[in-house]
């Protein structure tokens, strides 16, 4: 059962303010590790923010030998009703820089109204100065915080780092779920409109769609995956790329798939011919928009290899035997 705050001795209060200066410490060191050299100066900030946070800690800790000797209780956040739970330090990574700098504002206010509730519960004048400094402290972090970003965060500075975002948002989410859907939309094509002009019904050309959206699925988020694991190119997680490339693999096949949902063989046609071209102008614009392609020539290259692709399976239902 965790304890009540009220119910905490001096020295377990004492003992709890280092443990939670040192934590707070090694997430910003672990902040500014993540960032590397994509983000330097944010990197420093972290930097500059784990060194208040140790000098903190050895504040606290030469105040508790004071008073209570060498052996400091073990008690952690975790022991004490009332905390608010953070969110793990390696999921506020994956979430990015934006992400980090707001933990970083909780972790203050947390902390600083920490230091005031445990001013309050203490008799011991020495141990009530300390923490009613750190909590004044703490509440000035924040415009330490935005002075370092004003001091490291030049707007040449923010530029780069926007631009050094936007470059791992295209390496490791656009690129691979371009591949996909260029893939799952083009790929899919020839077998799906073959099998319906092949038939004539809608229903075995619904499962061929299915069939081939989901192994073209499969198979390329494997390959993504497998592809290289991120750690020198930069291209994140083979996980979160096998993933992302998969399902848009499976996605893109499965955009002119569902219209032959529909009963009526021609409105479902009809409607699967419209949804490729959707497809293939979206696939145009991606590749204008993240990867400097001008539009009329993404148009031109992906709408002919869609067209060509779309014609083989035309030409192989009709002479297979459904024209």
């Amino acid at each position: 059962m965790a304890k009540k705050f009220k119910d905490l001795t001096e020295q377990e209060i004492l003992a709890l303010a280092i443990q939670q200066e040192e934590a707070d410490s090694k997430v910003y060191g672990e902040f500014a590790l993540a960032l590397g050299p994509d983000f330097p100066a944010s990197q420093k900030i972290f930097l500059e923010m784990q060194k208040t946070e140790t000098e903190h800690r050895r504040r606290l800790t030469d105040l508790y030998v004071q008073q209570f000797g060498n052996h400091i209780v073990l008690i952690t956040r975790d022991d004490v009703r009332g905390f608010v739970n953070r969110r793990p330090t390696w999921l506020v990574i994956k979430l990015g820089l934006k992400a980090m700098r707001q933990q970083t504002e909780i972790m203050e206010l947390e902390t600083s109204r920490f230091y005031e509730t445990a001013a309050k519960r203490t008799t011991n004048t020495a141990i009530r100065s300390l923490l009613t400094d750190l909590a004044e402290a703490e509440r000035q972090h924040s415009d330490t915080s935005a002075m370092l970003e004003e001091e490291h965060l030049t707007p040449s500075v923010r530029k780069q780092e926007d631009e050094a975002r936007r470059r791992l948002f295209i390496l490791q989410i656009v690129q691979p779920g371009l591949a996909g859907l260029m893939d799952g939309s083009v790929s899919t094509l020839a077998p799906i409109f073959a099998v319906a002009l092949y038939s004539h019904h809608t229903w075995p050309a619904f499962l061929a769609g299915l069939a081939t959206s989901v192994g073209a699925g499969i198979s390329m988020g494997f390959a993504e995956a497998l592809s290289d694991d991120g750690a020198l190119t930069g291209r994140g997680h083979p996980l979160a790329r096998g993933t992302v490339c998969g399902l848009m693999t499976a996605g893109g096949g499965l955009g002119h798939t569902l219209p032959f949902l529909i009963p009526q063989f021609h409105v479902a046609l009809s409607l699967a011919i419209a949804v490729v071209f959707v497809e293939l102008w979206a696939i145009s614009w991606i590749r204008f928009k993240y990867m400097d392609t001008p539009l009329w020539q993404s148009i031109r290259t992906v709408f002919i290899g869609g067209v060509l692709v779309f014609l083989a399976g035309v030409l192989i239902g009709y002479f297979g035997g459904g024209g």
